[in-house]
């Protein structure tokens, strides 16, 4: 059970009889309310009365939203906060900036990014970004930082959003983006545990499997959560991920088959994670239309009660409100979440609420600031930071041949390759992709820069001759993105005419803006650079580097050869 004065909450005297009188108050249809974040969707979900129309049907205790105009955002933190009877947690996503907050908010650095910089300082600056980016639009929780572990240098999946694959530079890189969160008074939520990075699939698409045995994942991802509860995280994800070793361990007779994900197994988030790490704080489920929970071998009518009564306090997302509300109501009416589980969460809830002093801020009429911090989002001054951490990540993994520098006078007429993406999809709604924008920015600095460049796509490759007389050499840009589509992603070479066939025959300068891994399509390249985002300032540093302009800074992980000894000549 929970105890609210000790980490992470540390509550006094009055926040603990709020938190006791708001249960005391509140009707079941409330309770069950609280153990809910909803989804905003779109702008139609965002308009006040039906914004209203959720609040007094469902009570959610906390809501998520797709990105949106900054304007259009606060506007609906503003009507949730004045609307609702109990302060909302309103949760965004900048685990790489206020970008994962908003349209048009600044993108800094994500995990890889960071690692590659190797600065706790540039973490704690990235994180204290992110915040007051957020906590402009009426943020006060963010779903990060990603304390996964990337293992497998096939995951697509945490790849980028992860740090790297050391337990002890993640360790200190979440502490410091903790100090970054916590400068603008917003909780943490670390994840994904028990731990995501050591295989290649999707949760969105199915059950993971963290196949670590007891002891290995003891030194490797229990160390990393048991040293960021200590150091007082406040809320935890759990994945729609298994941990087969632990469930055997602490369930010796459970059956094969009954193995579930972390989200559904009692052994995973009430012994392991609040018994034998002893986490006191509030764990949420991951988004609960992945078929990582959709899939599991009980049906959504059990799955949605069984998240709670198996520890997890908070439900991400509903399917359809009125079926999922109903599936909890009736869970808690039938004993599978206990009274006391119930009130345990509820008092977890309204603990972070508490701890974050929302109920004070609801009575000055302070828990979303004044319209006139919109302006710190997307800011010179944060783009600017984004230009100088640009500088310190992009890595230079190999240039065997020589190549570089890429300068006019060396390659004037460079034939411009692009792979990009389809659609992507993101928290179950597909969105096009920016393949087009980034293109032309890549396209028009170039030019600037002094280069001839044509990035046309033809039909037919043509005679190589007539191609070495034309270019003097080849820019292929890589941009591989998205999830919740393919259990890896790869390079699609959609046309011929893109394909490497004229690696061995033009210099050809492969520039990867997303995944790492991508020698694993390009092994033949001689030239390959990592620029981990794909933002103006990234491209922008990655030009200055290829001219010679400015030293390359950023450090490998090995992952970046996917285990293959070609890829490194």
């Amino acid at each position: 059970m929970v105890n609210l004065r000790e980490k992470p909450y540390y509550l006094d005297e009055e926040q603990i009889r709020w938190v006791e009188d708001t249960i005391t108050g509140m009707t079941e249809e409330e309770k069950i309310g609280q153990l809910f974040v909803n989804m905003v969707a779109n702008e139609e979900e965002r308009k006040p009365e039906n914004i209203k129309a959720v609040l007094d049907r469902y009570h959610p205790g906390a809501i998520r939203y797709h990105n949106a105009p900054k304007e259009e955002l606060w506007e609906m933190a503003s009507c949730l906060q004045k609307t609702t009877k109990i302060p909302i947690l309103i949760a965004s996503n900048c685990e790489a900036g206020g970008n994962g907050g908003m349209l048009g908010g600044t993108p800094i650095a994500n995990g890889a990014a960071l690692a590659a910089i190797d600065s706790e300082e540039a973490v704690k600056k990235m994180a204290e970004i992110a915040a007051k980016e957020a906590a402009a639009v009426g943020c006060n929780w963010n779903f990060a930082p990603v304390v996964d572990l990337t293992y497998n240098w096939r995951n697509t999946i945490v790849q980028l959003r992860a740090f790297n694959d050391n337990p002890e530079d993640v360790i200190r890189y979440a502490k410091a983006f903790f100090k970054g969160m916590e400068s603008q008074n917003l909780a943490t939520c670390i994840k994904h545990f028990p731990g995501d990075g050591t295989e290649e699939n999707d949760q969105h698409l199915l059950m993971g499997v963290n196949e670590l045995d007891c002891d290995t994942w003891d030194a490797t991802f229990g160390k990393v959560y048991e040293e960021l509860i200590d150091a007082g995280v406040m809320t935890i994800m759990a994945g729609h991920i298994a941990l087969p070793a632990y469930s055997r361990k602490l369930r010796p007779e459970i059956l094969e088959e009954d193995i579930k994900p972390a989200t559904l197994a009692p052994e995973i988030i009430t012994d392991l994670l609040k018994g034998q790490l002893g986490f006191n704080g509030l764990v949420v489920t991951d988004a609960s239309h992945m078929i990582g929970m959709f899939g599991a071998s009980i049906p959504r009518k059990e799955q949605v009660p069984q998240a709670i009564a198996a520890g997890c306090d908070m439900f991400l997302f509903f399917n359809d409100r009125e079926e999922d509300f109903q599936y909890m109501m009736e869970g808690y009416k039938t004993g599978i979440i206990t009274e006391e589980r119930l009130h345990d969460a509820l008092r977890r809830i309204l603990g972070i609420k508490a701890a974050l002093n929302l109920h004070k801020k609801q009575e000055n009429g302070t828990l979303v600031g004044p319209k006139e911090q919109l302006s710190v989002v997307g800011c010179e001054e944060h783009h600017k930071i984004s230009r100088e951490f640009a500088d310190q990540y992009v890595t230079l993994v190999k240039d065997r041949f020589g190549y570089l520098p890429m300068t006019p006078e060396k390659y004037r007429r460079i034939k411009l390759v692009y792979i990009g993406s389809e659609a992507i999809v993101v928290a179950g709604m597909k969105f096009q992709s920016n393949d087009e924008k980034i293109l032309k920015d890549i396209q028009e600095q170039l030019t600037q820069a002094g280069f001839e460049v044509d990035a046309e796509v033809t039909s037919k490759k043509g005679k190589m001759e007539d191609f070495k007389k034309k270019y003097d050499c080849v820019l292929l840009i890589l941009n591989v993105q998205g999830f919740a589509q393919f259990n890896t992603m790869r390079v699609k070479w959609d046309e011929p005419v893109k394909q490497p066939w004229y690696m061995s025959e033009l210099p050809t300068f492969v520039v990867s803006l997303n995944f790492t891994n991508h020698l694993i399509d390009v092994p033949m390249a001689k030239c390959y650079i990592n620029g981990y985002m794909d933002h103006h300032e990234s491209f922008a540093a990655i030009l200055d580097k290829m001219m010679g302009k400015s030293a390359f800074k950023g450090r490998y992980n090995e992952n970046v050869f996917c285990g293959r000894w070609e890829t490194r000549f």
